[in-house]
């Protein structure tokens, strides 16, 4: 049997050695390009690289091909060091057409390496992607250091000992695509091979044509004058552990089920598909295993409201969606408030409003969070900040959710959400218990008052069907003790009161915020998916001498208690946000102080650079 190392054999060529590379993947939608960004994730956390990437594909779900709209890319930074974003500028873009160029090149580095399909620049592909004139001919690219491969051609000629169809032969061009990435970053194909081995067991001449495209474009680089070197990126040195490598949607999966497991409670999951949240449901619908109930509803109301009575029967209660079914779910969120169950609600934003840019990123539904219900119904809300940690975050959210007997809300984004990193798997003995208890007699001498709360203002989760604990639920207020339908306006007035307080004591169990850099100067205050550019950023701008310090909040409701006096150390306050400016105004109004926005709504992340731009221009 022939080796993998016979097949693909060291390169010849010199090796650069450098620490880090962003490469970007970009052609049709059906171009196969998020296949073979996820692959050189893969091999390149197996290679020990700190890994970050952004997926970014389009709408619909056929997009038109060769069009700008239909156009699909895949970043991937991976580097020696650790890494908190994708990366900014490109160092390799890798197109298969005209619309993947035209709308990527902005991006590429004026030093890096652009890979085209050249058999894709005939005249109906720059008319689709309504060009003028060939980007290859016409000095578009004279910048940049251009490598045009004949990738379609090439691949047919490679697969062609399978017999397959010239249509299934040019499905393979990615393969092609990817051999020839993986020599130039002298990338492992061992892990690729084993994917091709299992994805295409049942179609075995399929097997046998990506494995041929593959190998094919690894010997063009080889054997092509275009690459005077190939480049090289040593291992990270990171903690010491067992990796894999995770998106956010699936973290926050094993998160809930890890949570359901501590807590010795059955996980119930009552929701309806929306992207970017639909793989939440998708991956513990295949955890059944674990006790997980899964169920697809008929509309986002149906989900939430699936969600309220399995709380009510005494399961960890969790609904998902994005921004428009968070709207539709309203009312439910707020039943299940009023009743003082414990349940867990998910928002994985994307661009608005309505139906706006479905797989885009933004993070504009904070307000919403905060207050689109009807009453005054707050909330704790909680906010990822990397696709790993979405694990920690579920496990916390839940903690609080069944201590304060009350609805938590998760804040997740559609970057963080098809984002990938490795993620350290924690050891499971480590992991502290969640002590839930159920009464199981009344708790008033011969009486049971399911309103009757603990120091934590928290009322008693009393499961349906125990013997002397019937107690009343439903959408009108409730008499503080007995939970008798109540409409006594000093009661209604204290019930709301004590609702709210509730919310607050969360900020006396949840750790108080730290800052990151100077404790002088400007402040940076972010949330959510802007993490890691903004801490890139501050480590660049302390590099500097600029005086900037960072607090990255997790809890939006309650903020961290100690926020405020940290907020009066610094001069300035800038806030960086994918939205027009939501904490920044919530800080204003609570904490008086002039704090600026630094707001993007362009459906991407942002970029390192942009933050490090922000805090020089306010610094000034």
């Amino acid at each position: 049997m022939i080796s993998a190392t016979d097949q693909f054999p060291p390169t010849s060529k010199p090796s650069e050695s450098v620490s880090g590379v962003t490469v970007r993947l970009a052609g049709d939608s059906g171009d196969g390009m998020q296949l073979l960004g996820t692959q050189l994730t893969n091999t390149s956390a197996l290679s020990g690289n700190d890994v970050a990437t952004f997926p970014d594909f389009p709408a619909e779900i056929r997009a038109p091909r060769g069009t700008r709209a239909g156009v699909s890319g895949f970043q991937v930074q991976f580097s020696a060091e650790e890494i908190f974003t994708p990366g900014d500028g490109l160092d390799a873009l890798v197109c298969m057409n005209p619309a993947a160029l035209i709308t990527n090149l902005g991006d590429l580095k004026k030093t890096g390496i652009l890979i085209v399909n050249s058999d894709s620049f005939e005249a109906k592909d720059l008319k689709l992607a309504k060009l003028d004139e060939n980007p290859l001919e016409d000095g578009t690219i004279e910048p940049y250091r251009t490598i045009k491969v004949a990738m379609t051609s090439m691949t047919r000629g490679a697969v062609e000992p399978t017999g397959l169809s010239v249509k299934l032969a040019d499905r393979c061009k990615n393969f092609f695509a990817m051999g020839l990435v993986f020599w130039l970053y002298g990338r492992d194909v061992e892990p690729t091979l084993r994917f091709i081995d299992k994805k295409f067991s049942s179609k075995p001449e399929i097997a046998e044509a990506n494995r041929l495209a593959l190998k094919a474009g690894w010997h063009y680089g080889e054997t092509t004058e275009d690459f005077a070197s190939t480049y090289s990126v040593p291992a990270a040195e990171l903690s010491p552990g067992t990796y894999r490598n995770v998106m956010g949607n699936q973290a926050l999966a094993w998160g809930l089920i890890t949570a359901a497991k501590i807590s010795n409670k059955e996980l119930f999951l009552g929701s309806y598909p929306i992207t970017p949240a639909s793989d939440i449901l998708h991956e513990l619908s295949k955890h059944k295993n674990f006790g997980v109930r899964t169920f697809q509803a008929e509309d986002e109301i149906a989900a939430v409201c699936s969600a309220v009575g399995a709380a009510f029967g005494g399961s960890m209660a969790i609904t998902t969606s994005s921004g428009p079914g968070i709207a539709l779910k309203g009312e439910g969120i707020g039943l299940g408030l009023i009743l003082e169950l414990p349940m867990i609600v998910i928002d994985v934003q994307r661009g608005g409003p309505s139906t706006g840019l479905p797989t885009k990123t933004e993070q504009s539904d904070l307000m919403m969070t905060m207050y689109g219900r009807n009453g005054d119904s707050p909330l704790p809300v909680i906010a990822a900040r990397s696709p790993s940690d979405c694990f920690d975050v579920a496990i916390e959210a839940w903690r609080v959710a069944s201590k304060f007997m009350v609805p938590v809300i998760i804040m997740s984004d559609g970057y963080i959400a098809n984002g990938a990193e490795p993620w350290k798997i924690p050891d499971p003995s480590k992991f502290e218990k969640i002590e839930i208890s159920h009464p199981d007699k009344p708790n008033d001498g011969d009486n049971f008052l399911p309103y009757k709360r603990d120091e934590n203002l928290a009322r008693p989760w009393a499961l349906p069907g125990t013997p002397e604990l019937m107690h009343r639920v439903g959408g009108l207020e409730k008499q503080d003790g007995t939970g008798n339908v109540s409409y006594d306006p000093d009661n209604h007035q204290h019930m709301v009161e004590t609702r709210g307080k509730k919310v607050d004591l969360v900020a006396e169990f949840v750790d108080p915020a730290k800052v990151e850099g100077s404790s002088s100067g400007t402040l940076v205050i972010s949330w959510g998916g802007t993490y890691g550019a903004c801490h890139t950023a501050i480590k660049t701008c302390n590099a500097e001498g600029i005086n900037v310090g960072h607090v990255h909040l997790r809890w939006l409701n309650p903020f961290p208690r100690n926020l405020g006096e940290i907020i009066k150390q610094y001069d300035k306050v800038l806030v960086p946000e994918l939205n027009m400016g939501q904490l920044g105004s919530i800080l204003r109004q609570k904490y008086l102080v002039d704090a600026k926005g630094l707001n993007k709504i362009k459906g991407k992340p942002f970029q390192v650079n942009e933050i490090v731009d922000g805090i020089k221009a306010i610094a000034k």
